[in-house]
């Protein structure tokens, strides 16, 4: 098969007006809870024609006929990478009120392709929804093969996000267009493996402090509150934003191989931490992680932002919680220092990791992760 047609996927993001549910859209219009989509990632399907999300890296799968594939979402959802076949993977955005409906392709050889969406920003302030595909007129979803039976689950901040990894300069600072969970050391790690990942994760976010906040800590906010919800909320005592931002998680979704957990950098933030909190932030957020994941390998990982004093007391009480726990009788929690950047690949925005930062973590992880779950 000619592969001349990938270059017209990427050049036909063209962009049409959906202006609501019953507008009328030429061709088969496939409904976001038709049976045959592949997702993954914490995602609620309370209403299950706006499956709602804001966490980055949920992925959104399908096989079909046809020639031409769309997708419908909500408007100013944000950025998604595409992939049709096996063709080379780009950016769709929804940024503006009338974005509803993106040509992913056209003028494909008439047959069977694939789609795979990942959302690739912190949708924390754009509350994305998928609303469906649109294919030829009388065309229709067809069965895909499983999703990987490998799993991995990440608990993150920025780091784990992918905050300003697309950035070419590190004094210039947060914008949702540099900002690419798809080239994460995450996301990296898995397509390596062979391996789902689904994450929580969200920038300035901490194990017991969230970044600049008090030394006491973050209690409505910080990660051990946050990870037993479907989506990220700034207080959930406000109880403000959508309705799923209160809707607990049902963990039976997903029960992962391993969790990488990679907090802290924002705990040590500004020269405001108290240490001690910071050891029962992670024992916390262990529990929980263990609680609700009782068959898991556990890994706590350092780097790769943290340098000097910080760094050392990061690795330190690490090596502490698992320990501690370890001689408690859990004998699958582990440790993995990531190699602290030093600026020779280069930095993103606010000094985060470079893409070639997160490939040199990914390989390291990759590595380890082979090893440990003896996934040759």
């Amino acid at each position: 098969m000619k592969r001349a047609y990938f270059i017209a996927i990427l050049a036909l993001c063209c962009q049409l007006a959906f202006a609501n549910e019953t507008a009328p859209v030429k061709g088969s219009v496939i409904s976001p809870a038709n049976k045959l989509i592949q997702y993954t990632g914490r995602i609620s399907f309370s209403n299950p024609q706006r499956p709602a999300w804001n966490y980055p890296g949920i992925q959104i799968i399908a096989a079909f006929e046809g020639t031409s594939i769309r997708m419908i979402a909500k408007p100013k959802s944000g950025y998604f990478m595409a992939q049709i076949d096996q063709a080379e993977p780009f950016k769709v955005a929804f940024r503006s009120e009338n974005d509803s409906v993106v040509t992913l392709a056209t003028a494909l050889p008439d047959g069977r392709h694939t789609v795979r969406l990942m959302y690739i920003i912190e949708g924390y302030e754009m509350f994305p929804e998928f609303w469906g595909f649109v294919l030829d007129k009388g065309r229709s979803l067809i069965e895909m093969p499983a999703l990987p039976s490998r799993k991995i689950e990440f608990i993150g901040n920025s780091i784990t996000c992918g905050y300003g990894n697309e950035g070419l300069k590190r004094e210039e600072h947060f914008d949702y267009a540099t900002e690419n969970h798809y080239f994460s050391y995450a996301s990296l790690t898995a397509r390596t493996l062979e391996a789902q990942h689904w994450v929580v994760a969200r920038s300035g976010i901490g194990a017991y402090r969230n970044y600049g906040e008090a030394k006491t800590g973050s209690p409505r906010s910080c990660m051990p509150v946050q990870y037993e919800y479907t989506g990220y909320a700034y207080d959930l005592s406000l109880r403000e934003g959508p309705t799923f931002l209160r809707e607990k998680w049902d963990f039976s979704r997903y029960q992962p191989d391993v969790v990488c957990i990679n907090l802290g950098t924002n705990d040590l933030s500004t020269n405001n931490y108290d240490v001690k909190l910071l050891k029962q932030g992670y024992q916390r957020l262990l529990k929980l992680v263990r609680d609700h994941n009782p068959k898991a390998k556990i890994v706590f990982l350092c780097g790769s932002m943290l340098n000097g004093k910080e760094l050392e007391i990061a690795k330190q009480i690490l090596d502490e919680v698992t320990a501690e726990a370890n001689k408690a009788g859990d004998k699958e929690v582990y440790r993995f220092n990531f190699t602290p950047q030093n600026g020779d690949l280069g930095m993103g925005n606010d000094w985060h990791p470079s893409i070639w930062q997160h490939e040199k973590m990914a390989a390291e992880l990759a590595a380890y992760l082979r090893a440990l779950m003896h996934w040759l």
